[in-house]
């Protein structure tokens, strides 16, 4: 319930700086008109997700990397890579965290692997792989507004050299800190045994914690029908979603089917906990309270921690500012406050790059962050903060500079 009760609180400051007039009311029309559509995808999405992760979709996916991987460490790690990269790019980054940090765990394990480097794989790629199109972070459907609307095709142009050094930066490092465990071989025919208090012993993922929406709670189906509606309506989403096409229509669309189907074979998965509220409250209350905050000065701040100009130390200075805010007080809002002051093109693009690839360092720095390491608190997998932030503080300045300046290329 956290997030809920934060994200209430933050309507109350809302409604408050309303109706004493610091937020005006033609610029809260002007907000409800940007930011509708946007929490309209985020609804229809985590309800595509949920029900795609109930019919046995993902799980069948990672039972197959096994037979995939060949009995190779790397292989394996390879697939979870790729596979971290499009639930991230074309689901979002809290997709990724959300569904595939249990099953890659519980596929590490019963692979005799350690899931620590197949669990940063995933939480790395999630946060640094959001870069690519408007729909794989809520910062960049934020964006498109600022941008004029562009395509998505175009938004993909303006980022795609940015979001392949950001990606590729984080799998270097996985080889290098783990290459000795990526080089081992497992067994093919028969799973590691677990002991039966491992957390990870049953096959589906573990449901998520109340304050953490979107969550994963479905046991996997075994109903085939479930299984090929849900591959097919995701073959069908992906390309919609990067058609031009306002992203909201088709990820309703996709929603529409998957609810039809599943009210038909299995109506007990439909719940109300399908729908994010909590995550839908939290992000309306931030809108409305960061939107007054540009009312009160905020803007002015920006301003100067961003500075003006093009030039490529400009460009690093709007990427490590946004970075710097992201760990301090969360990636969105840090977008948020930061996006008036942008401005330019060139500018806005390196700042997506410090808020979406930046947030690395602290366990806070993004919600994608967070659930993902409640999947490991409930799995028993454990990771020292200290030495996530260390990692985090050298990797995101070999991330942003360089893609800073690739931003500027576009």
């Amino acid at each position: 319930m956290p997030l809920a009760i934060t994200g209430a609180a933050l309507l109350i400051l809302g409604a408050i700086a309303v109706a004493t007039g610091l937020l005006p009311w033609p610029a809260l029309g002007a907000l409800a008109d940007r930011v509708v559509p946007i929490l309209a995808f985020v609804v229809a999405i985590t309800v595509v997700t949920e029900l795609l992760n109930a019919s046995g979709l993902f799980e069948w996916i990672a039972r197959h990397f096994r037979r995939w991987g060949r009995g190779r460490a790397f292989y394996l790690w390879i697939l979870v890579a790729g596979l971290s990269l499009a639930a991230t790019i074309f689901l979002s980054l809290d997709t990724t965290a959300v569904l595939l940090t249990p099953i890659v765990v519980v596929l590490a394990r019963r692979c005799g692997l350690p899931p620590l480097p197949f669990a940063l794989t995933t939480v790395w790629l999630a946060n640094t792989a959001s870069l690519l199109l408007p729909v794989s972070n809520l910062t960049n459907l934020l964006a498109l507004h600022t941008f004029g609307d562009i395509s998505p095709a175009s938004f993909a142009g303006r980022m795609a050299l940015p979001a392949v050094w950001c990606a590729l930066v984080p799998l270097g490092a996985i080889v290098v800190l783990f290459g000795k465990d990526l080089l081992v071989r497992y067994e093919l025919k028969q799973a590691v045994p677990v002991v039966a208090d491992d957390p990870s012993a049953a096959d589906p993922p573990p449901s998520q914690p109340e304050s953490n929406q979107p969550r994963s709670s479905h046991p996997v189906s075994a109903d085939q029908v479930l299984l090929w509606i849900g591959a097919g309506v995701l073959a069908a989403l992906l390309p919609a979603l990067v058609s031009g096409i306002p992203v909201w229509i088709p990820a309703s669309g996709a929603a529409a089917v998957l609810v039809a189907a599943f009210g038909v074979r299995r109506p007990r998965a439909l719940r109300w906990a399908l729908v994010p509220w909590q995550l839908i409250v939290f992000a309306a209350g931030l809108f409305v309270v960061m939107e007054a905050l540009q009312h009160v000065g905020a803007r002015e701040f920006a301003s100067g921690l961003l500075g003006t100009g093009n030039g490529p130390f400009d460009l690093v200075r709007v990427s490590a500012a946004g970075a710097a805010v992201a760990n301090v007080v969360n990636n969105l809002p840090a977008y948020l406050a930061l996006e008036q002051a942008a401005g330019a093109p060139a500018r806005l693009a390196a700042l997506l790059v410090g808020v979406n690839a930046g947030p690395l360092i602290t366990p806070w720095a993004s919600l994608a962050t967070l659930i993902w390491h409640e999947q490991l608190r409930r799995l028993g997998v454990k990771i020292s903060w200290w030495g996530y932030a260390a990692a985090g503080t050298v990797l995101v300045p070999l991330m942003i500079v360089p893609a800073a300046l690739l931003a500027s290329l576009a």
